[in-house]
């Protein structure tokens, strides 16, 4: 099993697992891996140093050797804070889907129906142009725009 430290082309990092390391690359060309956070297609593995059981009876060394500088062609790797940013909004996605009716792009049309009691008050989600967003602004009703991970808009397999 070989498992990739990858990034889309909006640097979003994420891990992928394979049986073997041509079938990223069979399966990149087919497009078939996608960023779990944007969809993006654009994806590179990142450099990761493989971890290697050389047993116990080999002392292991206690310092790194070598440049201590990044190398200027290699990708700037993602901060814990940036990971960790990441991973929340993710998860409040996640919330979102749970506690929302998909409406579509009847959005504008439903939330005014539910802003002038022609509904029931339910939350809800979907998608409206900016300026279906800007109409309802200026009649009251306040819209969140929130963009969705690609990943979460389809069932998970």
């Amino acid at each position: 099993m070989k498992v990739f430290n990858l990034s889309c082309d909006h640097d979003h990092v994420f891990e992928g697992w394979f049986g073997r390391a041509e079938d990223f690359d069979r399966q990149v060309e087919a497009g078939l891996i996608q960023c779990p956070v944007c969809g993006s297609g654009g994806i590179r593995k990142l450099l990761s140093a493989p971890r290697i059981n050389r047993g116990r009876g080999e002392a292991r060394p206690t310092h790194a050797v070598g440049k201590t500088e990044p190398d200027a062609a290699s990708p700037p790797s993602p901060s814990s804070a940036q990971l960790e940013l990441q991973r929340l909004w993710i998860q409040m996605a996640r919330q979102v889907i749970e506690s929302t009716e998909d409406v579509g792009n009847r959005f504008a049309e439903e939330a005014r129906r539910i802003h002038y009691q022609e509904k029931p008050a339910r939350a809800i989600r979907g998608e409206a142009t900016p300026r279906e967003a800007a109409d309802l602004a200026e009649e009251g009703i306040e819209v969140l725009a929130f963009p969705m991970p690609a990943a979460l808009k389809n069932p998970v397999q």
